[in-house]
């Protein structure tokens, strides 16, 4: 092989272990967003722990002789395929079995792995300048590449690798990515290494480790998932949105979104009843249903009772949500065939976006989000999204908010309360007893103040009757009103509420 074309393949190496290290950078912050929460904090603690390794290992590169600059671009190759390949299943591990060490190690793991891809940049350089390269031409190729290989993943991780392999294969495929480099630049460079005989031992020992975690990689995480979450993982799927894992147990479904519960099928159907009767049993006379959110079909099912109703639009963000809900046996048993109803009409849009381009009016909107726990989320409960949603309800129609719970997560309950306020709109809160939650919360919105409860349903339910609608409406004195400020988008001071609420609660 000429002198040449070596030189284009030591140039090539560089845009594979950029787009490695980056590849490692956002898997860590994915996984630390689904398990931690609040994933504005867990990207840029990582990203700023990461490209400070990176510069760390930019520094140590300059202790390396001349004459083992191969070699060791090899070794730190396979540290890297080792370190950023197993990164993910390690982390779900430590999280299921050992939680409190967790964030430990999840920035042990980002320090380390961006240290060693600190130092793989300016060896690469230092091979090339061996090579009677020209300075100017050296710096503009490597950092050409590694640009390049920057832009590939980024656009590679969150539309194709992700959602298909998962975290955990993902991050061994650019794991054997750094073992092929290593063992593509073990053979042409051979006449130049060291010891060429026991890297390549290390590169094929390196890729039977990674090949064999990539081939169990789905059975490691549901043994992970399964200590997380206590009963048999049925489903587990990673969408462009969120990880989404349904657990089994007995007769108990449980549905997870990134880590947070969002209903047990033993208790659902109090959470379900509260926040769709309130609403629709005191519209005897609506007809067309809005529903932003409830991708599970259950706030639906609860809407369909109602004959009057002639159309329901529900507009929820993730298809892989709709469509498991409406092709599962037992979801499809659990949400009465409801995504499947003539009258329900699914689109699968980002909520403020749909509103936005839209300009149907409704009788009756039922939001069921999930919680404000990151700034993604927070901007659905903000000032500008509720102003928007009242252009969209009808002068005579109620709206209902799920709002996270007035007795754990007063600051954010309350918050919610008060940014309704602030698009304009008058409110009623109550809240029922869900026993997987607690006191859970929930806001009624309209044009103009004046809503009553219903007095009886005309529909059957399992919870809510004359006597538990009146008690939703009492706030005893430890589920009192706080003076909070309302969400605005340039602040999301919902998100601060929220965590700093629920940190109180969750040990």
């Amino acid at each position: 092989m000429s002198a040449g074309m070596r030189d284009r393949l030591l140039i090539l190496s560089v845009f594979v272990v950029a787009s490695c290290g980056l590849a490692y950078e956002l898997i860590a912050g994915a996984l630390a967003s689904y398990l931690l929460g609040d994933s504005v904090l867990q990207f840029s603690s990582i990203i700023g722990c990461y490209l400070f390794a990176m510069g760390v290992g930019s520094h140590l590169s300059q202790y390396v002789k001349d004459e083992r600059v191969l070699d060791t671009f090899i070794e730190i190759e396979l540290l890297v395929a080792l370190l950023g390949g197993l990164s993910a299943s390690a982390l779900f591990a430590v999280f299921a079995w050992s939680g409190e060490s967790f964030r430990l190690m999840l920035y042990a793991l980002v320090f380390l792995t961006g240290a060693m891809v600190g130092m793989e940049i300016p060896l690469v350089m230092r091979a090339l300048n061996q090579r009677q390269q020209r300075f100017a031409e050296l710096v503009s190729r490597v950092l050409t590449f590694d640009y390049l290989g920057a832009l590939a993943v980024s656009l590679l991780f969150p539309i194709v690798l992700a959602p298909r392999l998962g975290l955990a294969r993902s991050a061994l495929l650019f794991g054997l990515s750094n073992v092929a480099v290593a063992l593509w630049t073990c053979r042409v460079f051979r006449a130049e290494l060291v010891r060429p005989t026991l890297q390549y031992l290390r590169s094929l020992l390196v890729l039977l480790v990674l090949g064999g975690g990539f081939i169990a990689a789905d059975e490691l995480t549901r043994w992970n998932e399964k200590a997380i979450y206590g009963d048999d993982v049925i489903h587990a799927e990673t969408t462009p949105y969120q990880r989404l894992v349904l657990t089994r147990w007995k007769g108990d479904l449980r549905l997870y979104i990134n880590g947070n519960l969002q209903f047990s099928s033993r208790d659902e159907h109090r959470y379900h009843e509260a926040l769709v009767h309130p609403v629709l049993g005191a519209l005897p006379w609506a007809r067309r249903v809005l529903i932003l959110g409830g991708g599970d079909g259950l706030a639906a099912r609860e809407v369909l009772k109602y004959p009057n109703v002639q159309q329901v639009t529900l507009v929820d963000l993730d298809p892989a949500m709709t469509g498991l809900f409406a092709r599962s046996a037992p979801l499809v048993a659990l949400n009465g065939g409801s995504l499947q109803s003539p009258r329900l009409r699914v689109v699968n849009d980002d909520a403020a976006r749909w509103l936005e381009r839209h300009g149907e009016v409704f009788d009756a909107i039922i939001v069921d989000f999930p919680d404000p726990s990151s700034f993604a989320l927070g901007k659905l409960y903000s000032v500008p999204l509720y102003r928007l949603l009242s252009r969209h309800l009808a002068e005579n129609g109620l709206a209902v908010v799920q709002s996270t719970s007035p007795y754990h997560a007063p600051r954010s309950y309350w918050s919610i309360y008060a940014t309704l306020q602030a698009a304009g709109l008058a409110t009623t809160p109550y809240h029922a007893y869900v026993p997987s939650f607690g006191e859970w919360g929930f806001i009624i919105a309209a044009h103009r103040p004046g809503y009553t409860p219903p007095q009886a349903y005309r529909v059957p339910m399992k919870f809510l009757d004359r006597e538990a609608t009146r008690q939703m409406f009492f706030f005893p004195p430890d589920m009192r009103r706080w003076n909070v400020l309302p969400n605005e988008l340039n602040n999301q001071i919902l998100v601060h509420y929220f965590e700093q609420d629920w940190s109180q609660v969750i040990r």
